[in-house]
């Protein structure tokens, strides 16, 4: 079981710096055969024979399996959790096509990894290329090679939203309307270490090491494909190094190491590196959107439509429809009282790697969307861009407020974030900067991103009503030790987060404990109670209103044997300090001497009223969202003569509720922000018109480093507590990354607009910059 602090001396934090975390590949295991994966060189091409014998001709290679050996053991198909539409069979190895380079068509056994590689390399499939589309918006086109006979036309679901009746009639009497048209850049996750699994069976089982966010999601979903008990296989998460969302999804590789070492009967192992990671890990991002905004000559916002496709990839992956179908459909009324919206948004099958959830998951792209239509807005009407967002605002007094599209915020003040962020940020020196940096021959621009966000994922009815197959409850165990410390076993799994400084605290609060007594396990499903796992800046809205909850139980009956030791009645009892005593009187208990008799009961104890020890379990399942929200500026500048971009700075200020751990609250807005920054900037996963990938490294795929950025400076306003959760918390892990690419471009534009520049895609790469330049200067 993974424990955040289990080496002596070392924080969380300290650990990895020290180079002191224990991940898959550094697991010894005795007996150990290493894997590689046969991968289509082509994005869309049948599967003729598959010729093993050059590979098992080779020194140390065991095995190569293929998806009719999986076929012949009865495996299954793999299945999403959360389906929207069409879901065509996909199995972990393919059978009759491959649909994206990359994809996985066999799998090598070996002595060694290297061994294997060649191996992989040595197996001869008889490919029978096929048309390629990696454009969504050309999938959906007649003429469009078709990837699946389910999915007519390439359509994976088309959903709709709000009210088109009521739009349409608002926006046949708006005096103006504005019209954008988008592409939010495909992106790659790009953790820090690579996806890994490591199968060992043992006594009818099988116990999977492997790089999940959620562990129990994924034994459920691995036992359905090879129609095992859950009980027969145990997964265990220890340091993934990193996540960011799409390490929290089913892949092949993961089911079809757990098969293979049934079969074999030995352990297996399987490490990704970075150019497999391109080929194979879920992407994320890819809208094509088309929106029209109504307004009166005011500027109020009167209706907004919008129209969206969002590439799929060639197979529906775990949350895949349901990011685009279900979370950014749902919050394209975003922080504005516009009163008509309609919303429709289509998914379409490409050749391409799956796309699904990351860092924001539909959060930036809907947000993306409303601050470039009001920033258009504003500059259609003349009207400065701070003040269209303050008429348009929802205000504080009008929560709870129910949008369109269907979401309830509970609590919130968003004129309060943005005034608080342009305050922060300067706002009102702008000018003479801008003048400054035009006096060296530089544009400078600033730019601003007004947000809100569905943090904790969805409550388990709401999911349920819309078809999901998982809840998103989360459950935590609590156990007091005789000497006082307690073990906080939870559901959760951090990748990053520092879980164990966040949760302790939570415990330490409630008990009055020092934080070091309070030791969090998370990772392994043998021993954490069923839960969810973490994505969607759940951790602590969610998984710590367990933890607060299973923490109150705790208390109280705790504070029943103290009431029993002191001989007064339970409700005289008051736990204040750490200490359980009466209003009036002088004797007390602390926590330490009532958990110490709980576990080693004397004459003391009631034994006829309770049972021995302190110990609590409880489950929370959030009844909304947390609804996190707040304003980001960006300032850049720019050298016209090159095109070279530098963001200047960066602030925040961030309603994230009541903040338990700000040191880490604040490292997760920054680590937001550079990834939000990135796709901004640099980073888009490319294809050619025929599907093959064009950025299949990091020499081709652009990731930010500490020099591309600024110092942040940032804030929390914790005076709208979420109301509906006993810790008053929202969520923080994504806010960065929802708000940077809005308020960047924000900027971009800004910086820009003197030149005639009106609109350009993300990434703002100094090419890009250059040629949007020259191209209005080009214009007769």
């Amino acid at each position: 079981m993974a424990e955040a602090a289990s080496i002596p001396g070392l924080t969380a934090d300290d650990r990895f710096v020290r180079g002191a975390g224990r991940f898959v590949a550094d697991r010894v295991e005795p007996g150990v055969l290493h894997c590689a994966f046969v991968r289509a060189p082509h994005a869309h091409a049948a599967i003729g024979a598959i010729q093993a014998a050059p590979a098992l001709a080779l020194p140390g290679v065991r095995a190569v399996l293929t998806g009719a050996d999986m076929a012949a053991d009865g495996v299954g198909p793999m299945r999403c959790l959360w389906p929207v539409g069409v879901e065509p069979d996909r199995f972990a190895l393919a059978r009759d096509r491959a649909r994206h380079a990359g994809e996985a068509v066999a799998l090598v056994v070996a002595d060694s990894r290297a061994a294997a590689l060649d191996g992989a390399e040595a197996v001869a499939v008889d490919w029978r290329p096929l048309p390629a589309v990696a454009d969504a918006v050309r999938a959906l086109a007649p003429d469009a090679p078709l990837l699946h006979d389910a999915a007519p036309g390439n359509l994976g679901f088309d959903v709709t939203r709000g009210n088109p009746e009521a739009v349409a009639a608002a926006m046949a009497g708006a005096p103006h309307r504005v019209t954008i048209r988008l592409r939010n850049n495909r992106l790659a996750g790009v953790a820090i270490e690579p996806r890994a699994a490591l199968a060992v069976p043992h006594g009818g089982r099988v116990t999977l090491h492997a790089t999940t966010q959620v562990p129990h999601h994924l034994r459920r979903l691995i036992a359905e494909q090879l129609g095992l008990r859950e009980s027969a296989l145990r997964i265990v998460a220890p340091d993934v190094g990193g996540g960011f969302g799409y390490k929290g999804k089913h892949y092949p590789e993961e089911c079809a190491l757990v098969w293979a070492a049934r079969r074999l009967g030995v352990p297996l192992r399987w490490v990704s590196d970075r150019s497999e990671a391109f080929l194979s890990d879920y992407q994320a991002r890819d809208h094509a959107t088309e929106a029209v905004l109504g307004l009166d000559d005011a500027g109020r916002f009167l209706a907004l439509s919008v129209d969206t496709v969002a590439n799929l990839g060639a197979w529906v992956s775990t949350f895949g429809a349901a990011i685009p179908g279900n979370i950014y459909a749902a919050l394209l009324a975003g922080v504005y009282t516009t009163p008509a919206v309609a919303v429709r948004v289509r998914g379409a099958f490409t050749n391409t790697v799956p796309t699904d959830a990351y860092r924001g998951a539909g959060r930036p792209e809907a947000c993306y969307l409303l601050e470039r239509l009001a920033d258009r807005a504003a500059r259609h009407l003349g009207i400065d861009r701070l003040e269209i967002r303050r008429l348009n605002l929802i205000p504080a007094s009008r929560m709870p407020y129910t949008a369109p599209t269907g979401p309830t915020y509970d609590s919130g003040d968003f004129p309060r974030m943005l005034d608080s962020a342009v305050t922060a940020a300067g706002w009102a020196g702008f000018a003479a900067r801008r003048e400054a940096s035009a006096a060296r021959g530089m544009l400078r621009g600033i730019g601003v991103a007004c947000f809100v966000e569905s943090a904790g994922v969805a409550p388990s009815g709401f999911a349920a009503a819309r078809g999901a197959r998982a809840g998103f409850y989360e459950s935590a165990t609590l156990r007091a030790e005789p000497d006082g410390t307690v073990q906080v076993i939870v559901g959760t799994h951090s990748h990053g987060q520092g879980h164990r400084a966040s949760f302790a605290r939570i415990v330490a609060d409630r008990l009055a404990v020092d934080p070091a007594t309070v030791i969090v396990f998370e990772g392994d499903t043998d021993q954490s109670p069923y839960g969810t796992g973490t994505f969607g800046s759940r951790s602590i809205a969610v998984g710590g209103s367990a933890i607060r909850r299973a923490t109150d139980r705790i208390v109280a009956k705790a504070s029943r044997l103290a009431a029993h030791v002191l001989g007064v009645a339970p409700d005289n009892i008051r736990f204040e300090d750490g200490h359980f005593g009466t209003a009036t009187g002088n004797r007390r208990l602390s926590f330490a001497e009532v958990a110490r008799l709980a576990c080693i009961p004397d004459a003391r104890f009631p034994f006829a009223e309770m049972e021995p020890g302190l110990q609590e379990t409880a489950v929370y399942d959030p009844p909304n969202f947390a609804f996190s929200n707040g304003a980001h500026v960006a300032e850049v500048e720019i050298d016209p003569e090159t095109g070279a971009l530098r963001l200047v700075s960066y602030v925040t200020v961030d309603d994230i509720g009541r903040v338990i751990s700000p040191d880490l609250a604040e490292g997760q807005v920054h680590g937001g922000i550079a990834q939000g920054a990135g796709q901004a900037l640099m980073e888009a996963v490319r294809h050619d018109a025929e599907g093959q990938l064009l950025s299949g490294s990091l020499m081709d795929y652009a990731l930010p480093r500490a020099t591309d950025l600024p110092f942040f400076a940032g804030s929390f306003d914790e005076t709208q507590p979420c109301t509906h959760n006993p810790l008053g918390a929202k969520g923080c892990g994504e806010a960065g990354a929802i708000a940077a690419p809005a308020a960047i471009a924000g900027a971009v534009l800004d910086a820009l607009a003197a030149h005639g520049v009106a609109e350009i895609d993300m990434p703002f790469t100094p090419a890009r910059i250059w040629a949007a330049l020259h191209a209005t200067e080009a214009r007769p």
